[in-house]
């Protein structure tokens, strides 16, 4: 096997990242035109993959952000190191992998607001094969955030996320996870709620929407969904309730962050990723929780009303005019 790491000087070595996350990133084919996939004659390419997305939208609003991954010797693999360069996303601990390939995806588009069809490829790709030897041995960032995805790539990929937040604790950092069920992944739905709220005990930050706390505890009691990951060790929930927004809960205090209104939902992908975006950046600035699920709220809100996964997230000046809160800016 032939790997190379993309950077020849490792900028997360010299310096503090705000950020690290790790995943898989695709090549994304949008579908043109409305109607099932196997219709669709045009596509729009662009890079998509829910860490990706996190890491892109904490970039464009100024936080430094690195991304643990492996890509494959393709152009798939090309067009991605290319999107995270220009993104500003350190590439430190990204590697190239000539022994195998890029995952992509394909997804339709829809007219109407519904959850468009969403088709992967990406069993065995060179992401799948990320283990405990790509890790960085110092923990690099401040802040590690996680999901749901990646553990259930390969076993090899629920080590390293394992391996990840152990030098992640010892190193101080504070941890976020976002559960983001991918139900076919796993080997069964038991051992994806085992796993996934094994690794929740780990984390500071959980993030869960109401329909995954049903799967993850058996309710849709975003209170009860919040208390169960107090109890387990979180220091901080914000669960999401789509379009009645969020409910944010720590050890002392609770309340809704209400939701932003949209008038034309174009994409639901991504939301959850626009979401988590704004809880973490609020957090790591310093905003209370209110404040975060606020913002959380805000860029979900902006990116249901564009088509790709990750081209709603706003630059800093487009989140202080968007931010409904007063603080949340």
């Amino acid at each position: 096997m032939t790997v190379s790491v993309m950077s020849d000087t490792p900028s997360g070595a010299s310096a503090r990242l705000d950020v690290l996350t790790v995943g898989e990133p695709m090549v994304l084919f949008a579908a043109a035109d409305p109607g099932p996939l196997h219709s669709v004659s045009r596509f729009v390419r662009c890079a998509a993959g829910a860490e990706l997305n996190v890491a892109i939208g904490l970039s464009r609003l100024g936080l430094r952000c690195g991304y643990i991954t492996r890509l494959g010797q393709d152009s798939f693999g090309d067009y991605l190191a290319g999107e995270l360069r220009r993104e500003g996303i350190d590439d430190s601990y990204v590697v190239r992998d000539a022994a195998q390939r890029t995952g992509f995806m394909l997804k339709s588009k829809t007219d109407d607001g519904s959850d468009p069809q969403i088709e992967y490829h990406r069993a065995g790709s060179a992401a799948s094969h990320l283990g405990v030897d790509d890790l960085p041995r110092v923990f690099p960032a401040r802040h590690l955030h996680l999901t749901g995805i990646t553990p259930a790539l390969s076993g090899s990929t629920l080590a390293m996320v394992l391996e990840l937040v152990a030098r992640a604790r010892a190193a101080g950092a504070s941890i976020s996870f976002d559960p983001n069920l991918r139900p076919r992944l796993w080997p069964s739905q038991q051992i994806m709620v085992d796993t996934l709220n094994r690794i929740a005990a780990l984390a500071d930050w959980i993030l869960p929407g109401r329909a995954e706390g049903e799967v993850l505890l058996g309710t849709r009691d975003p209170q009860a969904i919040a208390r169960h990951y107090l109890q387990a060790g979180a220091q901080r929930v914000v669960v999401k309730l789509g379009p009645q927004g969020a409910w944010w809960q720590d050890a002392s205090e609770g309340g809704i962050a209400e939701a932003i209104p949209v008038a034309h939902v174009v994409d639901t992908v991504g939301a959850g990723d626009g979401f988590a975006v704004g809880v973490i950046s609020a957090l790591l600035e310093g905003l209370g929780l209110p404040q975060a699920a606020a913002r959380g709220n805000a860029i979900g809100a902006r990116v249901v009303q564009f088509p790709g996964d990750s081209d709603g997230l706003p630059t800093r000046a487009q989140l202080e005019s968007i931010c409904a809160q007063p603080r949340c800016a």
